[in-house]
């Protein structure tokens, strides 16, 4: 093997082929110098053909002008043979006969020596893109017909059985290895973090998972915390410091709460998703990031690009990869899941083992919109828990006391609507009697209930008693 041979154990980036040692060298440290590693590089074209069949990279560069094997024919057969390797070629030759002849022959791109830097690293990350792109629609096809999942494991702590879920679970599981941005969306308390931490025990990346949140970070602050600062670039900085960014490489860095990001901190973020470089603060010297971005956020990122608080640019940027947790109320079929286990959790840390919860409660919650998801669902398993005194079935005062201080009036349903079509209250048609309102949200409510008149009471916001009455007096009239 040629002694120019980067010797790595992984498998190369990017593979370079030219008969010329010293171009080998100079463009293999510029690549590298660019974040763009490992690269292997070989003097002998005879070796390629080996040498990709055992160990493939992610693209290729070649030479045309060599000895032994031309460049054509090795590009001819590298094509042929790796059709999902993106080949470059990298030559002295003008001759616009020949670069239309290599392109026809399938080379993802044709350069002319000497190649600008910046049209180099740019071409070859072109060509990584692809092959990344190529590589998870293949994994995305794969895992979407099996309809299974490889490592369940990685998802052990996050309570599902909803298709929806399971359906994000598949993409994490394709997405895991890419070195692009991925950007989780969903409401608070939907598990956002854990989601994160998925995504990097799937990554199989050697650096650890380093978490901020970036909500009330100003520019110089949120600067200071990623990117570190150099010994004095300002008053109290007696020593360099390490930002998250270096404690983060190899590894993951996951932005919490990137929505409340200010227009200055989204100008440098952007910088680092471009081209991996960043400044520490009193430095003029770029450095290099190996960390993958993982971003996340509750706020609705359309709306504040629609009214300019954040930058379109960083957007596409982060959502290489988009994952949205659907929130509680959409997954209904977790909610025996979840009770059961909170409740579990709740009686051994407050020692009141052999609690149990009413069939009712399954119904009552599945009814609530729970603004809070998951975590509030805790919370509020948690607090009953701690309210219960007496007998082994948990008792469902707290919950209905909680539903019943978040019942929303009309005219707020009128305002803000359900999210999902408008408001809760269309009246087509003949607008109704008082007693036809009445009837029919006692008709809603009994239905929603699943019949249960004390959930039913819940949901109107009275007394068991008076619906009953009610419900009586309706009979009678019928």
């Amino acid at each position: 093997m040629n002694p120019l041979q980067t010797q790595t154990a992984q498998p190369p980036l990017v593979l370079f082929v030219d008969d010329e040692a010293d171009e080998l060298l100079a463009t293999r440290y510029l690549l590298e110098a660019h974040g763009i590693a490992p690269v292997a590089t070989l003097e002998d074209p005879r070796e390629a053909l080996t040498f990709v069949a055992a160990t493939p990279p992610a693209m290729i560069i070649i030479d045309l002008i060599m000895p032994h094997l031309p460049g054509q024919q090795l590009l001819t057969r590298l094509v042929r043979e790796h059709p999902s390797v993106p080949v470059v070629v990298m030559t002295a030759s003008q001759d616009v006969e020949t670069a239309i002849a290599c392109m026809k022959e399938g080379a993802f791109d044709y350069l002319i020596k000497p190649v600008e830097e910046s049209r180099l690293v740019s071409s070859v990350r072109h060509a990584l893109e692809v092959c990344a792109l190529r590589r998870h629609i293949g994994v995305l096809r794969h895992t979407l017909l099996n309809q299974k999942l490889k490592h369940p494991e990685a998802f052990a702590g996050i309570l599902t059985r909803h298709g929806k879920m399971i359906s994000v679970f598949q993409y994490i599981e394709a997405i895991a290895e890419s070195p692009e941005p991925a950007l989780i969306t969903g409401e608070t308390g939907v598990g956002k973090e854990m989601i994160a931490e998925a995504i990097h025990r799937l990554s199989r990346r050697a650096g650890r998972l380093v978490t901020v949140n970036v909500a009330g970070l100003d520019d110089t602050l949120f600067s200071d915390t990623l990117f570190g600062h150099m010994k004095g670039a300002f008053s109290g900085a007696e020593k360099d410091r390490e930002g998250l960014i270096t404690q983060s490489s190899e590894g993951t860095l996951f932005l919490d709460e990137i929505g409340d990001l200010t227009p200055a901190s989204q100008v440098k973020l952007l910088r680092l998703l471009q081209d991996g470089t960043y400044y520490p603060l009193g430095s003029d010297i770029p450095k290099l990031s190996r960390a993958r971005i993982v971003a996340a956020t509750n706020r609705n990122l359309q709306q504040l690009m629609t009214k300019g608080s954040f930058r379109q640019d960083l957007f596409f940027r982060l959502s290489s990869h988009p994952l949205e947790i659907p929130p509680l109320r959409k997954r209904a079929d977790d909610l025996p899941l979840l009770i059961d286990f909170f409740l579990q959790e709740a009686s051994a840390a407050m020692d009141k083992p052999g609690l149990r919860v009413p069939e009712e409660l399954y119904t009552l919650l599945s009814v609530y919109h729970f603004p809070g998801n998951v975590r509030e669902l805790r919370a509020l398993i948690f607090n009953a828990v701690a309210k219960h005194r007496f007998g082994a079935i948990l008792s469902m005062e707290s919950f209905k006391e909680v539903i019943l201080a978040t019942q929303r009036t009309p005219r707020e349903n009128l305002d803000e609507g359900d999210g999902e079509g408008g408001s809760c209250l269309e009246i087509p048609g003949r607008f109704p009697t008082l007693k036809d309102a009445e009837d029919f949200l006692i008709q809603e409510a009994m239905r929603r209930g699943g019949n249960n008149q004390g959930i039913a009471a819940t949901l109107l916001g009275i007394s068991r008693q008076t619906l009953n009455y009610r419900l009586s007096t309706r009979r009678r009239e019928s």
